[in-house]
């Protein structure tokens, strides 16, 4: 096993990913910019050879839900005792699934739950908690301010929210946006 890249944030990944074709991008959920969730989603849409693992510090079941719903392969806790990293790398890259017992405890009993936000919507939601307006992040992300309104409506429906301060709080809390 090799190291073959590595990234500071998550646009970086993405184009280390790009550029190098690892057989496993392992990415830490809080990443600056672009955060963790977003990137793996872009990696595994973009290149589902390689293999996501993710590496965070958080259990919360919202983590391990939008990593499952963005493609990774597995979810494991940085202070997980009975977890070898070296073991879960060798595993996703063999085609498993490995997911860190307490989050998969948490996803299986969450798994009903219809709050789970796109890849789009979770880098929508993280330019907002950026404090980008509308039309700020239809600039960015070269779409139109339709688009990013219906975005916009749709997050805060499916996580029941009624304003922007209550999904940037609620985004915060639960690890979807990096501030």
């Amino acid at each position: 096993m090799s190291v073959v890249g590595e990234a500071g944030d998550g646009a970086t990944a993405v184009d280390l990913a790009k550029r190098l074709r690892p057989a496993v991008v392992l990415m830490d959920c809080s990443l600056p910019g672009m955060n963790g969730l977003v990137a793996a989603g872009r990696i595994a849409k973009s290149y589902p050879e390689t293999a996501v693992l993710m590496l965070s510090m958080h259990s919360e079941h919202t983590r391990v839900r939008q990593a499952a719903g963005v493609g990774a392969r597995g979810y494991i806790l940085k202070n997980a005792v009975d977890m070898d990293l070296e073991s879960a790398i060798r595993r996703v890259a063999a085609g498993e699934l490995v997911f860190d017992p307490k989050g998969l405890g948490a996803l299986a009993a969450k798994a009903q739950q219809s709050n789970t936000l796109s890849p789009r919507q979770l880098e929508v939601l993280q330019l907002i908690v950026d404090g980008k307006s509308s039309r700020e992040i239809a600039v960015h992300l070269d779409l139109s301010t339709h688009t990013i309104a219906a975005h916009r409506a749709n997050i805060m429906q499916s996580l029941q929210m009624n304003n922007t301060a209550e999904l940037v709080a609620y985004a915060i809390r639960n690890g979807l946006a990096v501030v």
